[in-house]
């Protein structure tokens, strides 16, 4: 039994890789993107160690070509959910038991596999399930993921290291268990980084876990549970199941054991999920832990001294990045009239040389959206502001479903702080700006404030030092990620711990130290070397006579 106290590679944010032309891993990512292309993968799920296969199989399309089937999963039901649960109650205690630089090991192994041998796969399996070009799918299945694990194994050992103070003749100290039961992992589609994070955080930290990805993200989720196997994670530790929300939902918050989830969704969804714990509170062993981060409508604030460039540069990249499918997309701006005119000329112009198309050709800045539901939704927006005479759009504006689920860059002009797409989450490439009187700027981040309901990202452009300063006061609560003279998305683990509050979720931080404290249940150790023999305490002795 080894006794020594391990120091853990000290964490680093993995480098980006350009894919200029001709480069080692351009030319990698395109074999492994034709090969995937050709292929149809059959994907199963993982319950205890085994790949699961129902029979009932439902195909994978790119959505920038969704005639084309990539691949099919094998769909189940509650009683996959069952022996999920089962299998994740199983390998509890000897997980949890587990040295934990053991458990460390496996994760840093992962981080290691996804970021040499299995790099372009990882690529490559984002950019063909989710429909995105080679720097966002770099940037997130790749970098983001890599860095999670290798700071989540950091910020665990800064949590281990933190011990109470003892008196003389006492040892105190804390030990960190996991929590009881099993943990539920509800990954979205737009991050592959924040599906590998979501199940491996608890299980990093002892938990074990069940883990429903998006049915959109699939074909990206397969491959993460490959690596966990190659790792080394023991069988039941993470377990994979492909089931409709409903279905998972009815069996794991009715189960005794559930422990706590770890979300990232729609705040309707996150909302019915409280109310259903709530509801079920007397079934549960324990209080379960509720971590969740949800929706977004995200703003960007210039000022009158900001460099209208930088300005249009912000909200270029910061809305239509990954076609306005982060959670920290910019879809709401707010420009001070006197440098309107610049910025207009300056988006438009950037905007006009957008490439839209495959995510093979490496020149395409955007590509689909998700999928036809989203389409759908998008394009109605889009329509209705064509209607709506208090908005003009200025920029883009069609959209196309015939081959991929492809919507133009959009950027909508009101005269209406509080028109629809000013307030309401769209999830997509569409960019709202309202044009405000410059003396009114303190008067527009009350609007700003009081606008939405979400607080999740949010930034101000300015040169002026006190606008910066009071941007940053009166915003205080509109967003828990906040930017100052920077698009409102990009955090990077290790950097800007990620989460937003009010409606955008529980603020637990992603990417923080903040974030593993959730999946622990600490328990305090008095150890007494010199026990007392004798009940009475001094102030109960006689006074002498005098």
């Amino acid at each position: 039994m080894s006794n020594a106290f391990y120091k853990v590679p000290q964490a680093k944010n993995e480098p980006i890789k350009p894919y200029t032309p001709s480069s080692p891993e351009r030319e990698e990512l395109k074999e492994t993107l034709r090969r995937f292309m050709k292929e149809k993968k059959d994907i199963p799920m993982h319950i205890g160690g085994k790949e699961v296969r129902t029979g009932k199989t439902v195909a994978i399309s790119p959505p920038h070509n969704h005639k084309h089937v990539v691949g099919h999963y094998h769909k189940g039901d509650k009683s996959h959910v069952k022996k999920a649960i089962d299998a994740a109650m199983k390998a509890k205690d000897d997980w949890s038991n587990m040295p934990w630089e053991q458990r460390a090991a496996i994760f840093l192994r992962a981080a290691d596999l996804m970021a040499g041998p299995y790099r372009a796969a990882m690529n490559a399996a984002t950019m063909i399930g989710q429909s995105k070009n080679v720097f966002q799918a770099e940037i997130d299945a790749v970098c983001e993921l890599v860095d999670f694990y290798r700071f989540n194994v950091q910020f665990m050992t800064e949590i281990y290291h933190q011990q109470p103070e003892s008196p003389a003749q006492t040892w105190n100290r804390t030990e960190h268990r996991p929590l009881e039961g099993f943990v539920f992992a509800l990954t979205p589609f737009n991050f592959t980084s924040i599906a590998g994070n979501l199940p491996s955080a608890p299980a990093l930290m002892g938990n074990t876990v069940v883990w429903k990805p998006s049915n959109t993200q699939i074909y990206a989720a397969n491959l993460i549970m490959e690596i966990y196997e190659k790792a080394g994670l023991p069988p039941g530790v993470i377990n994979l199941v492909y089931v409709s929300g409903p279905e998972a939902g009815d069996v794991i918050f009715s189960h005794r054991d559930f422990g706590g989830i770890h979300f990232t969704g729609s705040t309707d969804v996150f909302n019915g999920i409280w109310k259903t714990v709530a509801n079920n509170i007397d079934k549960y062993k324990s209080y379960p832990r509720l971590v969740g981060e949800t929706g977004g409508k995200d703003f960007i604030v210039a000022h009158a001294s900001a460099d209208p460039k930088t300005v249009a540069v912000a909200m270029a990249r910061g809305a239509f990045e990954y076609q306005g499918q982060k959670c920290s997309a910019a879809s709401r701006a707010y420009i001070p009239a006197s440098i309107w005119k610049d910025v207009k000329k300056y988006l438009c112009d950037d905007l006009a040389s957008f490439k839209m198309g495959d995510v093979e050709d490496f020149s395409n800045f955007i590509n689909a959206v998700i999928d036809e539901k989203s389409f759908d939704k998008i394009a109605t927006y889009i329509t209705n502001a064509k209607k709506d005479s208090r908005s003009t759009i200025i920029a883009g504006g069609k959209f196309d479903k015939s081959r991929g689920y492809f919507i133009q860059p959009t950027v909508i002009q009101t005269t209406d702080p509080y028109y629809t797409t000013m307030c309401e989450e769209i999830f997509g490439p569409v960019l709202t700006v309202y044009v405000y009187d410059d003396k009114k700027f303190s008067q527009t981040l009350d609007i700003v404030d009081k606008t939405s309901g979400y607080a999740l990202t949010g930034a101000i452009l300015a040169r002026d030092r006190d606008a910066i300063m009071l941007a940053t006061k009166k915003l205080t609560h509109a967003a828990g990620n906040f930017y100052v003279n920077d698009k409102p998305t990009g955090a990077v683990v290790g950097q800007q711990p990620f989460g937003g509050a009010r409606k955008s979720g529980t603020n637990d931080k992603a990417g923080s130290m903040i974030n593993l404290l959730r999946w622990v249940s600490p328990r305090s150790i008095k150890e007494n070397f010199v026990p007392p023999t004798d009940y009475r305490y001094p102030f109960l002795q006689e006074e002498k006579k005098k």
